[in-house]
Formats: C-alpha cells, sequence, structure tokens
C-alpha cells in the first residue's frame, strides 16, 4: 500500500515537474508582460472567469477591464515567482548534484505563492461576479456546473494510473 502512495507521489511529483518546466519555458520565451485577454478561452476568460456567453454589455467589458487593469501590479509579481522558482526546481532537477533541501524550500516557496495566487484570484472573481446581473450569474451558475459535470465524466473514463496496459 505504501509502495503504491510512494509510486503516484512520485508520478504526480514529476508530472507537476513536467508541467511547471513547459509553463517556465513559456514563460521565459514569452514577452515580460502578456497581453490581458477579456472574452474568455475554451472556459476562461480573466482569471479564468467565463465571460463567452454571457453577454457582457460596453460598459460590464469596461468595468470588467478596470477591474483586471487595477489587480495586475498585485498579480504580476505572483506569476513571476511561480515562473521563477518553478525554474530553479527545474534546473535542480537538472543538475549533476541534486539538492533535496533546497528543492523542498523552493516547493515551500512555490505552495505559499500558490496559496496567495487562490486567494487573490477568488478576490478578483469576486468582484468580477458583482459586475454580472441576476441573469448573467444564472447562466453563468449553469455554465460552471455544466462544466463540472464534463471534467467528472472526463475524469471517470479516464484509465486507473497504474493499470497495466498489454
Amino acid at each position: 500500500m505504501k509502495a503504491r502512495h510512494f509510486t503516484i507521489s512520485v508520478a504526480v511529483l514529476a508530472a507537476a515537474m513536467m508541467a511547471g518546466a513547459a509553463f517556465a519555458q513559456t514563460q521565459a520565451d514569452a514577452p515580460a508582460v502578456k497581453p490581458m485577454h477579456f472574452h474568455g478561452h475554451r472556459f476562461g476568460g480573466p482569471m479564468g472567469f467565463p465571460t463567452r456567453g454571457l453577454n457582457l454589455s460596453d460598459d460590464q467589458h469596461t468595468q470588467m477591464k478596470s477591474i483586471m487593469s487595477k489587480e495586475k501590479p498585485t498579480l504580476s509579481p505572483l506569476f513571476k515567482q511561480m515562473a521563477t522558482t518553478q525554474s530553479q526546481i527545474r534546473q535542480l532537477s537538472m543538475s549533476d548534484n541534486f539538492d533535496e533541501g533546497k528543492v523542498r524550500e523552493l516547493a515551500t516557496q512555490q505552495q505559499q505563492t500558490m496559496t496567495e495566487l487562490t486567494v487573490q484570484r477568488a478576490r478578483v472573481q469576486s468582484e468580477l461576479y458583482q459586475v454580472l446581473t441576476a441573469d448573467q450569474k444564472t447562466k453563468l451558475t449553469q455554465m460552471m456546473l455544466a462544466r463540472q459535470q464534463r471534467f467528472q465524466q472526463h475524469t471517470q473514463q479516464a484509465p486507473a494510473p497504474n493499470q497495466q496496459q498489454n
């Protein structure tokens, strides 16, 4: 049982490191400041807040852009810190002399930054939510429930992590 948990933990850690490395590489290749988009991609708009399909008025778009512009000085350093820390972890994982203590220290920093980002994201989403009309709030709730159901169906269809393939 412990071996299985260890294997799963190692797999999750490896996946997180690979995703982080890809994110950090993308961040390194990207311009210093990415333009903010307010007309949702897939499900997300600003800060993952879905705006597509809500038929926002021009005034609502302006209010949301204003909120995001106001929050950018708070959020940008957090995103930069995430990318920097992940880059340092990637460098340590690829070095000849792996320093587990340093990686743990960086992982703790990453966790603290992620916590702060999560709190800030929820606060910004709350501000964006207040811009919506009652009908838009209802539609947003329906969209989010549908997304959650699709995600649950997708995860139920995925093969088990340790399932052997023949």
